[in-house]
């Protein structure tokens, strides 16, 4: 058992790999238990770390200053691919007025924290962390960090103020967000739910009867139509196919369309005749073309993209794909 002693206790690389793993293992399986139908996800890692230091657990001074910088690293890295590509774009569509309150968050804990700092006697470098914590800014305690090592302030660390703060600002905004939906209710629940089944997704078959779209595109029969929907199956000769905008309709044309229950009538006006479909006794296997495809999640990228419609992509003509 000295070994699995020395394995936890004594410094070296392993044991600070060692225990960081199993830090961040516990972390994300606890993160994943469900609490109210409430679960904190990888946040429970930080718990996971306050309650091992608290029980004793600690790793080399200068592996955990490596761990806390590398780890920073990758953290702003990562959060950066995911929100940076359409962070210009967002300003486009209320982007503004949500970054403005941003910085109205930030400037008003600032300011609490100088109030606070005064009026209590608490340091400014614990503060500092509170600040961190309530927010829950990691990379903002990195920062503060840094700070202190530059201004040769050593002895302070914020970190057990974001310690202390951190739990709260995670549980806290749960709460608040339960609350102020208890005290402000948008609409009721009847009423958000009946209006969500009409505008649901329903896929409906329907037959081409109607002279008036025959020869015409897909693209050109859409204008045509007030409503919005999406033909995801076209059935001619035999064959099922995948329509693009640029598909010609024909008379006896067969299409599978996805669109809201509540526009099935005026479509059916559209095309001619709505057909039931069946998905065990339909006489035409509309699945069938699915062992040609593939599915995929991509994260947009590109700058020279960011704020366009996907319609004025064509992404359908130029690829043959559809966006879910």
């Amino acid at each position: 058992m000295e070994w699995l002693r020395g394995l936890f206790v004594e410094y070296s690389v392993i044991q600070a790999v060692v225990v960081l793993s199993l830090i961040t293992a516990v972390g994300l399986v606890l993160g994943k238990v469900k609490i109210l139908g409430i679960s904190l996800g990888v946040t429970f890692v930080f718990f996971v770390g306050i309650l091992g230091g608290h029980f004793g657990l600690a790793i080399d001074p200068q592996m955990l200053n490596y761990a806390e910088s590398f780890g920073l690293i990758i953290f702003v890295y990562a959060l950066g691919l995911q929100v940076g590509p359409g962070f210009f774009g967002s300003f486009r569509k209320g982007g503004m007025t949500l970054n403005m309150l941003a910085l109205a968050v930030v400037f008003l804990g600032t300011l609490m924290t100088i109030v606070f700092h005064f009026v209590c006697g608490v340091s400014l470098a614990d503060m500092t962390g509170i600040l961190s914590g309530a927010v829950t800014n990691t990379p903002a305690l990195g920062a503060a960090q840094q700070t202190l090592k530059q201004l040769h302030m050593e002895d302070t660390d914020p970190a057990l103020g974001c310690a202390v703060a951190y739990p709260l600002g995670v549980i806290g905004v749960i709460l608040a967000i339960v609350v102020v939906r208890k005290l402000f209710p948008c609409r009721s629940m009847n009423a958000g739910e009946n209006e969500n089944k009409a505008h649901a997704p329903f896929i409906v078959g329907f037959q081409v009867c109607n002279p008036g779209i025959f020869g015409k595109t897909v693209k050109e029969t859409a204008l045509l139509a007030y409503h919005k929907f999406v033909i995801s199956r076209l059935w001619r000769d035999g064959k099922v196919t995948i329509p693009t905008s640029d598909t010609v309709l024909r008379e006896g044309d067969r299409l599978l369309v996805i669109t809201s229950e509540a526009d099935v009538n005026k479509l059916t006006m559209l095309f001619g005749e709505q057909e039931h479909v069946d998905w065990n006794k339909d006489d035409i296997d509309w699945n069938a073309i699915d062992s040609q495809l593939i599915s995929q999640r991509i994260l947009v990228t590109r700058s020279e993209i960011n704020g366009k419609r996907l319609g004025s992509l064509r992404l359908r003509n130029h690829f043959g794909i559809n966006i879910t």
